[in-house]
């Protein structure tokens, strides 16, 4: 699988697993398949990681990528502790651990799908060269053609 098609595959794959985690009472295989997601994404997170170190795509890109995969093995701790109720029966403030355990949670998988998106157009746009070329302001020229694409490499 190519490198761009990984990275954007992943944006698609968190999508799905947010979904999923949103389910309102969800069916008894539900919860085993968004465990199931959270490991693809972590190997996903970290095969884009490895692929990209190998690249010289700028710093800021390899390193964006390496935070992403961090997030994911947060994430996976997150989630073991949900999965497990941890927290459940303390309450701090009026609200349980486990709730706040939760919105973490969230609150990383929105921040795992923009950061996978951030590196996908970033990678993107550094393979294509599209950042060597400028446009003039208020100009929007129309996307390269795989045609002159090959005539130009």
């Amino acid at each position: 699988m190519k490198l761009w098609s990984a990275l954007y595959g992943m944006i698609w794959v968190v999508l799905l697993e947010f979904l999923l985690g949103q389910w309102p009472d969800p069916p008894v295989y539900v919860p085993y398949l968004h465990f199931g997601l959270g490991l693809i994404i972590i190997g996903i997170a970290y095969n884009s990681r490895e692929k990209l170190r190998a690249t010289r795509v700028p710093g800021r890109v390899k390193r964006i990528a390496g935070a992403t995969f961090a997030i994911t093995i947060l994430m996976a701790v997150l989630g073991l502790l949900l999965w497990f109720n941890v927290g459940s029966n303390v309450v701090l403030l009026g609200f349980s651990l486990y709730r706040l355990i939760l919105v973490f949670h969230v609150v990383n998988a929105l921040a795992i799908i923009t950061q996978a998106a951030a590196v996908a157009i970033a990678y993107d746009m550094w393979e294509d060269r599209e950042f060597e070329r400028e446009t003039k302001p208020g100009e929007v020229p129309p996307a390269p053609t795989p045609a002159k694409d090959a005539a130009r490499a």
